[in-house]
């Protein structure tokens, strides 16, 4: 029986990966989907939380159970799970990116982003300062996202490299990748004999199809 730990992306809580999660334990796995800060649908917001916040919040359900763990993470969650890897590289057996940040030190999805995304961010935080609002074809679900955890630059040691099993699987969509804020991490990941990089037939919305093509490479590495 392996553990997974499934962090969703902005404006999204643990209900949007939870069909995976579902999955994972039917197969007779243990699965969490994280909520975190301030995107719980019946919760309340977090203005003041940040890259930090969410990453000690991943951090302390991890340590809570020293045992190996797998952790995924999609979009913005890349960016935690990397914290969480970073500070507990020995309990993380294997990372999974799926069409997500994976941040060097001293980058944030802000510098990593692209002009298209950061006009998002930019635009749909000015109501309040605080919070990225929603897209409008989000699930109805989605909750502001406190700005700084898009803001906030990653403390890496680099430790996180030294994960045995490091995937990243890119949205490989044609209609997806002129909008995209991760082809250069894809292609540089693609050249890194540490890392293994698979192609996935959707744009950014990794589910959008259903759970089988994510729930595939999960069971590859657990």
């Amino acid at each position: 029986m392996a553990w997974f730990v499934l962090v969703p992306g902005a404006c999204h809580g643990g209900w949007w990966l939870e069909p995976v999660a579902g999955e994972l334990r039917r197969a007779g796995h243990r699965a969490d989907a994280v909520t975190l800060s301030g995107l719980d649908p019946e919760g309340p917001p977090a203005p003041a939380a940040n890259l930090d916040t969410h990453i000690g919040e991943v951090v302390e359900l991890v340590a809570a159970r020293d045992e190996p763990v797998v952790l995924a993470g999609h979009s913005y969650g890349g960016c935690v799970i990397t914290g969480v890897a970073d500070q507990r590289p020995g309990q993380v057996s294997a990372l999974l990116y799926l069409d997500a940040f994976v941040p060097r030190n001293g980058e944030s999805c802000w510098s990593m982003t692209n002009d298209e995304q950061r006009q998002w961010y930019g635009q749909d935080s000015g109501e309040t300062g605080l919070a990225l609002a929603p897209l409008p074809f989000f699930d109805e679900r989605a909750r502001p996202q406190p700005l700084g955890t898009l803001m906030q630059k990653s403390k890496l040691t680099g430790k996180y490299l030294t994960v045995p099993r490091k995937h990243y699987a890119a949205a490989a969509d044609p209609a997806w990748l002129p909008h995209s804020p991760f082809v250069a991490t894809t292609e540089r990941l693609r050249a890194d004999p540490d890392w293994t990089v698979t192609d996935l037939a959707s744009g950014h919305n990794v589910l959008a199809n259903g759970t089988a093509q994510v729930l595939e490479l999960l069971l590859g590495l657990g």
